[in-house]
């Protein structure tokens, strides 16, 4: 499961299934954000009003996935104010992620993985999280496999 709209965290998630040989869905918001949207200097663009308010959730579009058959469950996406954007808690809240272990996975301009994951942890307590990575700069097979060893229930 990925959220992308510049493509960066989108080709992060295709490396990342194709090396695992996992199936990828797409969360898509049912209003596409342009740049305009994304301009993080605008306290007005579209993703500024959203980061600021908490209990702002961005409607998903299309249906969610059934995520019952998986063993475990990769949620990637960009890190947009130290956050995930809101739209993956719009994400997280439909879906039923109980008894599988779900691993955060993020590409960021400047900034870690570490508060989002925190927040995450913080607001979803009965989600089994696991160890999340910064994907900025994809690392190689072995980095992954010992970064994924760390993830297993």
């Amino acid at each position: 499961m990925y959220f992308s709209c510049t493509g960066t965290t989108q080709a992060a998630a295709e490396r990342l299934a194709a090396l695992l040989g996992a199936d990828l869905y797409r969360i898509r918001p049912a209003e596409e954000y342009s740049a305009a949207d994304l301009n993080w200097r605008d306290a007005q663009s579209r993703s500024s009003v959203e980061m600021r308010d908490p209990a702002s959730r961005p409607a998903i579009a299309g249906r969610m996935p059934d995520v019952e058959g998986y063993r475990r469950i990769f949620i990637g996406y960009p890190i947009w104010w130290d956050l995930a954007p809101r739209i993956i808690e719009t994400f997280l809240e439909h879906s039923d992620l109980s008894g599988r272990p779900v691993i955060p996975f993020a590409t960021s301009g400047g900034s870690g993985i570490e508060a989002s994951e925190r927040s995450l942890r913080a607001a979803y307590p009965q989600i089994d999280w696991k160890k999340g990575r910064l994907l900025n700069s994809f690392p190689d097979k072995a980095r992954i496999e010992q970064w994924l060893s760390g993830t297993q229930e």
